[in-house]
């Protein structure tokens, strides 16, 4: 019912930025609890981000400052903005759903590698 698509992902330098981008397909997107999660090789998967309806945005200690999350309803689309980026930062960064019947959707992920 709701498909979400990944992109941006990439190789970066420490202290660089990048921009993931998710697509959502689906009805009442507007309605959807929104998040970004990464899962680091050996690691378990963690939210970084996530964004209510309402557009209040909340995020991870260690990437408070950092990453902006936003949604534009208009375009059914999710954003995380990431900035001073590190080698501790490297991971498969998924996007995450729930609707509003508390339905779970994950996306495939989109790998960020932070290396010199």
């Amino acid at each position: 019912q709701v498909q979400l698509v990944e992109s941006g992902g990439g190789l970066v330098l420490p202290g660089g930025s990048l921009r993931l981008s998710c697509k959502a397909s689906g009805s009442f997107f507007s309605r959807n609890f929104m998040g970004w999660y990464r899962q680091a090789p050996g690691k378990e998967r963690e939210l970084v981000a996530s964004i209510t309806s309402g557009g209040f945005a909340n995020y991870a200690d260690s990437v408070k400052g950092r990453f902006t999350m936003s949604r534009d309803n208009g375009k059914n689309m999710v954003y995380l903005q990431m900035n001073s980026l590190n080698p501790e930062d490297t991971a498969v960064y998924y996007c995450y759903a729930r609707n509003y019947y508390g339905m779970d959707y994950w996306g495939k992920g989109t790998l960020v590698t932070v290396s010199s």
